[in-house]
């Protein structure tokens, strides 16, 4: 089920009213609603897969109650390599089978060996990769006695699987979501008022952002070897802001929508493209999946604590895993390498942490073009990223970027379906304006003071949201493929 649906938009207020007005003294009973609406929101896509999210589910709440009880550092190591050759053994299996198939007949193809093996036709699950970390990472909090395991079966099933971020994440700790959902909740007004208000800026991302920008950018990847340096450009731009529209949007309509319930979901964007190194970038975008590969990954293998060489081991290892996670393509993987360089010289120097803290400064003039430089630049790179992450092959990555700096010349662009880049150009200037305005607080996107304020930007949203409304662009979410 898409949030961007009339599907979604008649099954929240019904899950609403039954949740607060019918169901609301008896917190079981909440639980139970919340698992029933979560396995129809998934099995709204596809039922069959409803059987994984249910195995992993017992698998897990089974392996965190046996942790528990078990004192036995041997066993208790047992059942942690248990949970985790489960989870990524379905995730493996899934999303990467193929992928290591074709990349090991390729390899003895290279060397001039023939082999024939077969692949399969396997259909990726939706949100594997998010719920699949959600739930290891609960058993691994219990293994380190970082949290406590819960023996309430529908609050752990109803935590694995909470619909509005139950395939596009916020990837959510169980140290943060399972303690909201075992606890009762009490409906706040001004809460719900604010997630209402964060679902329709993250449904204006979606809708006039992502969406409008989607078939300009389809046309110019599929055509990129005919079109010029300045479209290609503009193609890389607009793919930029297409994916954080799509992404950011996404996980804004999660978060409102979660508030509508009484549960806080984390942050996953802090408005990256301001910021002025890759470091910064890294701790503003996808927050949820950077912290969790930080904290179960770059952590446990020493981080930086060690020598420089171990050090930038680890910086390789998190941000290859990364671009691996997102998809079984090579363009992923380089997309990886390709932002662990550019944060290894920032690492190496140590100032990947230099705009750790927000600081609400008076800047003086070459500060400030100081900051626009940085922020420029960083945008530049990340842009430039985003084709190896927007293409087919490395190759068309490759080719792609040496026609940018090759064909500055050609006929001026026009979509096959009339869409002017100038509509497009304009609208992102007046997007960035505002994202600048409210860069302080991405809770309250339109949490104007006064209230004459606030109505027009809800007019305009919606006005927006109707104007560039497309019925023929498809209205899936992007990270739904990973």
């Amino acid at each position: 089920m898409l949030f961007n649906s009339i599907d979604f938009a008649i099954f929240l207020p019904v899950v609403f009213i039954l949740y607060w007005f019918v169901l609301n003294r008896n917190l079981k009973a909440q639980n139970l609603l919340l698992l029933v609406a979560s396995y129809v929101f998934y099995g709204w896509w596809d039922w069959r897969f409803l059987s994984l999210i249910a195995f992993s589910t017992l698998v897990d709440y089974t392996l965190g109650v046996l942790l528990g009880k078990e004192e036995k550092e041997s066993k208790r190591k047992i059942y942690l390599w248990i949970s985790v050759i489960v989870n990524l053994g379905f995730l493996g299996f899934f999303k990467y089978y193929n992928f290591f198939v074709e990349s090991f007949v390729d390899a003895f193809t290279f060397f001039g060996q023939d082999i024939k093996v077969g692949s399969l036709s396997i259909i990726l699950p939706v949100g594997i990769s998010f719920y699949t970390f959600q739930t290891l990472s609960y058993t691994i909090d219990v293994y380190k006695r970082n949290l406590e395991p819960t023996k309430k079966f529908i609050a752990f099933a109803a935590f694995v699987s909470f619909f509005p971020q139950l395939v596009a994440g916020p990837i959510e700790r169980a140290s943060n979501l399972l303690p909201q959902i075992l606890k009762k909740r009490t409906f706040n007004y001004c809460e719900a008022k604010d997630g209402l208000r964060l679902m329709l800026w993250g449904l204006f991302k979606k809708v006039v952002i992502a969406d409008s920008l989607s078939p300009i950018v389809n046309d110019i990847f599929s055509n990129y070897s005919t079109l010029s340096s300045p479209v290609l450009i503009m193609g890389a731009v607009f793919f930029a802001f297409q994916i954080y529209g799509d992404f950011s949007g996404y996980s804004d309509i999660a978060i409102g929508t979660s508030k509508l319930f009484g549960i806080e979901l984390m942050s996953n964007f802090k408005f990256p493209y301001f910021s002025k190194n890759i470091g910064e970038f890294w701790r503003r975008w996808h927050i949820s999946l950077s912290t969790w590969f930080r904290d179960y990954l770059y952590i446990p293998l020493g981080g930086s604590r060690g020598s420089k060489m171990v050090g930038i081991r680890n910086v390789f290892a998190i941000f290859l895993v990364s671009g691996f996670w997102h998809g079984a393509n090579w363009t992923f993987i380089f997309w990886g390498l390709f932002h662990a360089l550019l944060f290894l010289p920032s690492f190496l120097i140590g100032t990947n942490r230099k705009y750790a803290e927000v600081k609400n400064t008076r800047l003086n003039v070459l500060a400030m073009i100081s900051n626009v430089y940085r922020t420029l630049l960083t945008f530049i790179l990340v842009t430039i990223g985003w084709v190896f992450f927007r293409s087919e092959t490395i190759t068309d990555s490759f080719s792609y970027l040496k026609r940018i700096g090759s064909s500055f010349s050609g006929i001026p662009y026009i979509h096959p379906n009339g869409y002017r880049l100038v509509d497009y150009i304009v609208l992102l200037v007046f997007f960035i304006v505002y994202e600048y305005i409210i860069r302080n607080n991405e809770r309250k996107p339109i949490g104007f003071k006064n209230r004459y304020v606030r109505l027009f930007v809800y007019i305009l949203l919606v006005f927006l949201m109707l104007l560039f409304y497309d019925d023929g662009v498809d209205r899936s979410f992007i990270y739904f493929q990973f």
